[in-house]
């Protein structure tokens, strides 16, 4: 079987209709070579039905009934790639905080997993994760994983009842001047609030270096808030400018009382990797 469209992405969608190894099934059905069918997988690009649940399958010898539907999300430029490395900034135990590089993204998509910093702290520190929170793949800074359900769900509490203050500094374009500005437009019909100050107007007056503290966690909170007032981020193809520069957008600081040890914790990402 050709294999030449598999230099475009692919979605393959089968049901087996006999017992087989995943590895097998999926090179009669695809014509892909099963080192490259065992990558993906191990990528996490290929899902099965599991009790009416769809999960990604990493086990190539894996015996499938008959009956199994397997879907394999096949894209070489995503399984090429290589995943910058995050580091650990705090580690509780039960829970850790990580620095979040640009680029790289929070938790895995349906086209695999292995850029991920949730996947990359389960394989390089071999530990059980959670994810508590996300941070847009174009932004950089702190991230929190728990390692155990408990730990994750007291975590997750946290930031549902807004006991975690979130911290950010962005590089808008323009000047702005900003004290305690309160921006409380909606989004998505939904509460949005978040609080700006400015730090820094760079010499030229063509840029601004300020501080956001957000109430909540919209999608793209920041972004569209500082867009909105006319002062869209350095880097923010979304809504700003198309630009070489990575999106200027750092978490950069967290505030919050351990839900487990009930001690206050304040961190903040050293000033080497500040914006």
């Amino acid at each position: 079987m050709s294999t030449q469209f598999t230099k475009m992405p692919n979605i393959f969608d089968f049901t087996t209709t006999s017992s087989q190894t995943a590895v097998d099934f999926l090179a009669e059905k695809t014509g892909l070579p099963k080192a490259r069918i065992k990558d993906a997988m191990n990528k996490g690009a290929c899902w099965w039905k599991q009790k009416g649940k769809l999960l990604r399958l990493r086990r190539a010898s894996k015996d499938l009934p008959a009956g199994t539907r397997i879907q394999l999300y096949y894209d070489e430029q995503v399984l090429s790639r290589t995943p910058p490395a995050g580091q650990l900034m705090l580690d509780k135990g039960r829970y850790s905080i990580w620095y979040k590089p640009h680029g790289m993204l929070a938790q895995g998509s349906q086209w695999g997993d292995h850029c991920s910093l949730l996947r990359w702290v389960e394989v390089e520190y071999k530990r059980e994760c959670f994810l508590i929170h996300r941070l847009d793949a174009d932004a950089a800074g702190l991230m929190m994983i728990a390692h155990d359900s408990k730990a994750a769900a007291l975590l997750s509490q946290l930031f549902q009842s807004r006991d975690l203050k979130k911290y950010y500094l962005a590089q808008v374009t323009g000047e702005l001047n900003a004290t305690n500005l309160h921006i409380n437009q909606p989004l998505d019909g939904k509460e949005s609030i978040s609080i700006v100050n400015t730090l820094r107007v760079n010499d030229n007056h063509l840029s601004t270096l300020v501080e956001v503290l957000i109430e909540t966690g919209r999608k793209h909170q920041i972004r569209r808030h500082l867009s909105g007032i006319g002062h869209p981020i350095t880097g923010d193809r979304l809504y700003g400018s198309a630009s070489k520069t990575p999106l200027q957008l750092l978490a950069y600081k967290l505030e919050f009382c351990c839900p487990i040890s009930k001690q206050p914790i304040q961190l903040e990402l050293p000033k080497h990797l500040h914006l």
